[in-house]
């Protein structure tokens, strides 16, 4: 062998023996894995997203994303916590340890991503801003709101955009802050605003479950802004964010294969299909490369259903958002959400 060769040999062997480990377990799943659970940050009560019922039993779109991790981690898919936050309490909650995941709506950003000491895993839900109004004031389009006052949050996006595309629209309306999304959302079905604006999932969902009667109120159709709803967790444990990344991109990769939470021990028997082994633990071991073994993905999709079994159940035509999937149906189906390739 020629001796000029020997030390580029080396070095593609060094990088291929470092592709090739297993990832080593960060200081967050061992904490999970030592508590039992896993701390989950969630919203007081956002129907379809996280909301308790009255025997404080959690459900919804973000909920069943982080009873996915648990199944991956813990095998148990009931085996977390859920740690309700507001707006202003959720960044801090996450950056001071209390919780290991924060699943709760919120948006990425730029300012999000690269100033708070966080990494956005993966997109759960792509939403838009939009605005409930009363149909009484026979309003058809936010254009018409000239010197409104509209109700909205404080600690969220959704203050600036409403500055932001009123100021393009070159349309005065005055903005009135709460605390609190509860205080924000009374205070508009008790006459104090025109119009209230949140992400329009959550929209529906307050017209749905507080309007005295949902018939008296409407969601205009214009979309002031972009809202891909991420979890979240902090920075510095690489392996963690690996995790919470993987799993929801498992369960989008389900409904693409066609694995399902009623099917999947059957495929997990019979299938001879690469994808479908992979996801149900008969196929190739990349669960090694998470820290976990290789039944990590079947666990979450036993335990929560794929993707559109979960948005089905939590947001869908059938659940009491009664949403579209529009956006938020597969890439192939003329939807945005394109599960990264577990394979």
């Amino acid at each position: 062998m020629n001796k000029a060769f020997r030390p580029a040999l080396a070095s593609l062997a060094a990088v291929l023996a470092f592709a090739a480990a297993p990832a080593f377990a960060g200081k967050t799943l061992d904490a999970v894995k030592q508590r039992g659970s896993v701390k989950c940050g969630v919203t007081n009560g956002v129907a379809g997203f996280s909301a308790p019922d009255t025997q404080g039993n959690w459900s919804g779109l973000d909920v069943d994303t982080c009873r996915a991790v648990a199944a991956a981690v813990l095998g148990d898919g009931k085996k977390v916590e859920f740690v309700p936050l507001n707006s202003q309490q959720r960044f801090s909650a996450l950056q001071a340890g209390e919780i290991d995941i924060l699943a709760r709506n919120t948006t990425w950003t730029l300012t999000r991503d690269a100033s708070l000491g966080f990494h956005f895993t993966t997109i759960t839900y792509f939403d838009g801003q939009g605005f409930l109004v009363p149909k009484k004031l026979k309003v058809t389009s936010a254009k018409q709101l000239k010197n409104a006052t509209i109700c909205t949050q404080a600690g969220t996006t959704n203050e600036k955009n409403v500055a932001d595309y009123f100021k393009a629209q070159n349309i005065p309306v005055k903005t009135v802050v709460f605390e609190s999304f509860e205080a924000s959302f009374k205070a508009f079905f008790a006459g104090r605003c025109r119009a209230f604006t949140t992400d329009t999932s959550a929209l529906a969902g307050l017209r749905n479950k507080e309007a005295p009667n949902p018939d008296d109120y409407v969601i205009l159709p214009e979309l002031i802004s972009k809202e891909p709803l991420a979890p979240l967790v902090r920075r510095g444990d690489d392996e963690w964010f690996a995790i919470v990344k993987w799993v929801p991109n498992a369960l989008i990769e389900a409904e693409e294969f066609g694995v399902t939470q009623a099917n999947i021990d059957e495929l997990k028997a019979n299938s001879k299909d690469p994808a479908q082994m992979r996801l149900v633990g008969t196929g190739d071991d990349l669960g090694k490369l998470l820290g976990l073994d290789k039944d990590w993905s079947y666990r979450a999709i036993k335990a929560v259903g794929n993707y559109g079994e979960i948005f089905e159940r939590n947001v869908g035509p059938k659940s009491v958002l009664k949403l579209p999937r529009g956006t938020n149906n597969l890439w192939n189906k003329g939807g945005q959400m394109y599960g990264l390739p577990v394979r």
